[in-house]
């Protein structure tokens, strides 16, 4: 899943997503204080627009161009950085942020040993949250030929953790909002962590 795969995806509707930040995301970050946030996968932004409006600090990654240019169209802020890379062949910088947040960024490969979900995690400073959603994939489907079992969910990210991580959530629970679009999903798996001080 390459950039042309992404930039062909997002170029398929003239917008994907609802420009709503996801609701677990809402649900879990609400109560944080600001920061430096990390919005791995970002999309078309609504995340990152959500966490600046809130006075964090966002580098916003995304692998697609059109999802980029598409986020700034929707609305820009001084308090995001707009970045389009690969956040799984450029690891982010280490101990950087006070949350790192992964919604829906299905394609952490499980082939290097867990390698990259690792450098996820230890992006997260000492005291900082991880927070990790994606579709439950005992839902069971291969979307455009890819097998979601090839990558690490949530769950799995949680068995990587060390012992300076405290697991708050590690659970699959029903999404609360209708799936966008013709999606059939129905319940997310959902991790958040804490790396202690």
């Amino acid at each position: 899943m390459n950039q042309e795969f992404w930039d062909e995806h997002y170029s398929s509707a003239e917008q994907l997503f609802s420009n709503n930040p996801n609701p677990v995301l809402v649900d879990e970050v609400s109560d944080l204080p600001p920061g430096r946030a990390l919005d791995l996968g970002c999309g078309e932004g609504a995340d990152a627009r959500w966490l600046a409006e809130r006075g964090w600090q966002v580098t916003a990654v995304d692998i697609s161009q059109v999802a980029i240019d598409r986020a700034m169209k929707l609305g820009d802020s001084d308090a995001i950085t707009w970045v389009r890379g690969d956040p799984l062949a450029d690891p982010p910088t280490p101990t950087s942020y006070d949350l790192v947040s992964m919604q829906y960024l299905h394609s952490v490969p499980r082939s290097d040993g867990g390698q990259t979900a690792r450098a996820i995690a230890h992006a997260v400073a000492p005291g900082g949250t991880l927070l990790i959603v994606g579709h439950e994939i005992r839902e069971g489907h291969n979307w455009k030929g890819i097998d979601p079992r090839d990558f690490y969910d949530p769950h799995d990210f949680a068995e990587l953790l060390g012992d300076e991580w405290t697991v708050l959530i590690d659970r699959t629970q029903p999404r609360t909002t209708a799936p966008p679009g013709n999606s059939h999903h129905t319940h997310d798996t959902v991790l958040k962590a804490v790396r202690s001080q």
